[in-house]
């Protein structure tokens, strides 16, 4: 099983999708420095994506240097290129543009949003 999954959405590239996950599964712990990376075979067939889609999302990665290449090895993970704050908040979108809807659907002020997103960050930290 891959330390990470991806629900296709329409209106953004499968590869994107990937690439985000993959991201997220380096933050998150999931995949550490120096991990071996699933090949292109295992990740096209558990999240049914074609190879070149995963050629595409691993390039992109490399790019990044978040995955560098090792001999007899194949792929590994690097957490030393880790993305930057901005990077990292790409990630938090789709959920901050839920909760924003959902906010001004129940006519929250902002100020009060922003307390509860403070305190419930706070509440994660302690666990």
């Amino acid at each position: 099983m891959l330390p990470f999954q991806i629900k296709i959405v329409d209106g953004v590239p499968p590869s994107d999708q990937l690439v985000l996950a993959v991201r997220r599964a380096i933050l998150t712990g999931f995949l550490r420095d120096g991990q071996e990376f699933p090949s292109v075979r295992t990740i096209s067939q558990e999240l049914q994506l074609s190879p070149t889609t995963v050629h595409k999302a691993i390039g992109q990665l490399r790019e990044s240097g978040l995955l560098a290449s090792r001999p007899g090895v194949g792929m590994v993970v690097r957490t030393d290129a880790m993305p930057s704050n901005a990077d990292r908040l790409l990630l938090l979108k789709p959920a901050m543009e839920a909760l924003v809807r959902e906010a001004v659907a129940l006519h929250l002020p902002p100020e009060e949003v922003a307390k509860a997103v403070e305190k419930a960050i706070t509440k994660a930290r302690k666990i």
